[in-house]
């Protein structure tokens, strides 16, 4: 189910200001990806007011990768950036970006998935020959 606003920007400043009143930790929102046919565009600066407005921690996510999440934090874009699918298939990422170490791919085809061992506990660690 898609869901949409006619001014999804005004909402999202509305939602933050009213976070705010309550003393709220932290806000976490999706970038949003905008696809059209097999392109994919990107709006790393949607969030911006929202993260302006927000007086706690600013969580971002969506599709995010090494550069571009350090970029968010380090334009003050985000607080932290949130890494899902990226964890799912790389449980050592924070290593892999360390090194520069390529990236598994995740298969969003075992996503949601019942069987509690395909997809969720399978894809390999880097592996550590005595160099890292």
């Amino acid at each position: 189910m898609e869901s949409v606003d006619s001014d999804p920007q005004a909402l999202g400043l509305y939602m933050v200001e009213a976070l705010n009143k309550y003393g709220i930790l932290y806000c976490h929102m999706v970038e949003p990806r905008i696809k059209i046919g097999m392109e994919v565009c990107e709006c790393p600066e949607s969030l911006v007011p929202m993260r302006k407005a927000f007086n706690g921690t600013f969580i971002a996510a969506g599709g995010y990768g090494r550069d571009d999440g350090n970029d968010a934090v380090a334009e003050n874009r985000a607080d932290l950036v949130a890494y899902g699918r990226l964890f799912l298939a790389n449980p050592d990422l924070p290593r892999r970006f360390e090194l520069g170490a390529p990236l598994n791919k995740y298969d969003r085809s075992t996503f949601y998935t019942s069987d509690p061992v395909i997809g969720y506990t399978d894809y390999p660690f880097l592996e550590d020959n005595g160099n890292a």
